[in-house]
C-alpha cells in the first residue's frame, strides 16, 4: 500500500477506527503525520476536516497544523500563515500554533507580525514551553541584529530553561558579544553547550559563533559547517526555517575563507 492511500473500511487490527470501520477524523491525523510528501500531508488533512464524524478540538488544531506545514513546506508562506491563524482561534495548543504563525511571518519577510506572534506564544504558553519561546524570539531579535532586545528575552529564557539551558546561556553570550559587551566566561559557556544533547544541533550555529568570535577558527568552521549540513539534510520545514542562520554559518565560513 503507498504511503498517500486510505485503507479501505476495516483497517489493519489495532486502529482506533470506528467500530463500523469507518475512517475517523485521528485516522487521518495520523497518516498526515507520516506522509512523505507535502502533496500527502495536506490530502489526509483536508479528508480529516471533511470528514462528518465528530471532531474534537485538539483533533481539529492538529489536523489543521498539519494543513500548516504542508503548505510551509511548499513555501506556499501566506497561505500557511492564515491556516496557523485559523488554527489558533481553536485555543487549543495555542502557544505551539502562535510559533508556527511566527515562522510563516518571518518566511514572508515579517520581522515585526512574527515577534508579536512570538511574544503571544511566550504568554500563552505552559511554563514549561516559556523558555523556548523567549529562545526562539531571542533568537530571530540576534539574527535582525537588535541585540539589546535580544539580550532581554535571552537572558528570560536563560532565567526559566532548564534541559536547554547550555543553549540559551550560549546564545545569550553570542547576543552580548556582538552587542560590543565583554563576555568573561566564553570557554566555560561552550564547554557547557559542547557537552550538552543540546549542543549538537541548533547548538553547533552558537558555538561556532562563539569559536569564530573567540579566534578559534578551526574550531568555529567544524561547529558552522556540520551545522549547516544536518540542517540541510533534516526535514524540509526545519530547513527553510532555519534558513536564515545557513545564510549567516555560510557567511561566517566565507570570512575566515578569505582570510
Amino acid at each position: 500500500m503507498s504511503q498517500d492511500s486510505v485503507p479501505p473500511p476495516g483497517g489493519p487490527a489495532g486502529s482506533n477506527s470506528a467500530a463500523d470501520g469507518a475512517i475517523t477524523p485521528e485516522d487521518f491525523l495520523r497518516r498526515a503525520m507520516t506522509a512523505r510528501t507535502p502533496a500527502g500531508r495536506a490530502r489526509y488533512a483536508r479528508r480529516g476536516l471533511a470528514t462528518t464524524a465528530p471532531l474534537d478540538r485538539t483533533t481539529h488544531a492538529m489536523l489543521l497544523r498539519q494543513l500548516y506545514l504542508s503548505q510551509f513546506e511548499t513555501r506556499r508562506f501566506r497561505k500557511a500563515h492564515e491556516i496557523a491563524l485559523q488554527a489558533i482561534e481553536l485555543n487549543v495548543l495555542t502557544d505551539v500554533l502562535y510559533q508556527d504563525a511566527a515562522r510563516a511571518a518571518l518566511a514572508l519577510g515579517d520581522l515585526e507580525k512574527a515577534i508579536l506572534h512570538l511574544r503571544a506564544a511566550t504568554r500563552r504558553g505552559p511554563a514549561s514551553r516559556r523558555p523556548f519561546h523567549l529562545w526562539t524570539l531571542g533568537s530571530i531579535l540576534f539574527l535582525a541584529q537588535r541585540y539589546d532586545e535580544a539580550i532581554a528575552s535571552l537572558t528570560r529564557a536563560t532565567r526559566w530553561g532548564t534541559r536547554e539551558k547550555p543553549l540559551y546561556r550560549a546564545h545569550l553570550a553570542l547576543a552580548r558579544i556582538a552587542n560590543g559587551e565583554h563576555v568573561s566566561d566564553v570557554s566555560d559557556t561552550m564547554l557547557e553547550l559542547a557537552r550538552a544533547p543540546c549542543g549538537q544541533g541548533y547548538g553547533r550555529f552558537v558555538l561556532g559563533h562563539l569559536a569564530y568570535a573567540a579566534g578559534e577558527w578551526v574550531t568555529a568552521r567544524r561547529y558552522l559547517e556540520a551545522f549547516v549540513k544536518r540542517t540541510e539534510s533534516g526535514g524540509v520545514a526545519r530547513s527553510i526555517a532555519l534558513e536564515p542562520e545557513i545564510r549567516m554559518a555560510r557567511a561566517t565560513i566565507g570570512k575566515m575563507s578569505a582570510n
